[in-house]
């Protein structure tokens, strides 16, 4: 057991470094508290924009802003812990492995919303199902070590071959990283994300589909996807751009 916990502790260190905040984050799509609770649901998939180290590897690789998901499965982890802000996410976390956290987390952070489309009862809840029996489990490490080599210095690599660069990771079974995780569960109901369209005769009555392995997904695939509804909150409650103060600037003419 003493070997499991040396072999892993450059790891750990280096997700300690990597988790560190970047110090140059920006934000432009925060939501506050209760708008999150809201308007978010169960199933549905929280994008975030990380503001640690790690997430500019993840953004370049993605060419996207979102570097981190993680699935909102409702306040059945500890119903009893916290009411006032109760763990209702679950996430792949590099330093501590697959976890419930709270919507209060990333209530500093641009986020957006995915809902996947016409879940039924039953397939909600194996989604879920899914999430709540990987609680507990690792995060891979050596994913870890992959990322790292886009920090330092991130290299000139052609968009088109990212994706690949991020299917990545040991490929036991019984560690994750957050968007295949997340992948994994909704693949139990086959319920599409990115699915690939395969040569079929002109004839067949149905394109044939494909499954990607859940180690190619990445957070923004379920914003790219066109079967997850984006729920934006500000428009759900009801904006009105007329309702905008706006500040009057001076004609320099």
């Amino acid at each position: 057991m003493w070997l499991n916990k040396l072999a892993n502790l450059p790891g750990k260190l280096l997700a300690k470094f990597l988790t560190r905040p970047s110090g140059h984050y920006v934000t432009f799509a925060v939501h506050d508290l209760n708008t999150l609770k809201k308007y978010i649901q169960p199933c549905d998939v929280l994008l975030v924009e990380g503001d640690h180290r790690i997430s500019g590897a993840i953004k370049y690789l993605t060419t996207s802003t979102w570097s981190h998901s993680a699935l909102y499965v409702g306040n059945i982890i500890n119903p009893e812990e916290h009411p006032d802000d109760p763990k209702v996410l679950i996430e792949a976390d590099i330093k501590l492995g697959v976890i419930g956290v709270p919507l209060s987390k990333y209530t500093k952070h641009n986020v957006r919303i995915c809902r996947p489309v016409n879940l039924t009862p039953d397939d909600s809840a194996k989604v879920i199902s899914y999430m709540m029996k990987n609680l507990g489990n690792g995060y891979d490490l050596k994913n870890v070590f992959d990322l790292a080599r886009y920090l330092f210095p991130t290299p000139p690599v052609p968009a088109r071959f990212r994706r690949r660069m991020i299917s990545l990771g040991s490929g036991d079974p019984t560690r994750a990283i957050c968007s295949s995780l997340i992948a994994q569960a909704f693949q139990v109901i086959k319920y599409p994300i990115l699915p690939q369209e395969l040569p079929s005769d002109e004839d067949a009555a149905k394109t044939l589909l494909d499954i990607r392995h859940h180690s190619l997904f990445t957070p923004s695939d379920f914003d790219l996807s066109p079967y997850f509804k984006v729920v934006k909150p500000t428009i759900e409650r009801g904006f009105d751009y007329r309702d905008f103060n706006w500040i009057e600037k001076e004609s320099s003419d």
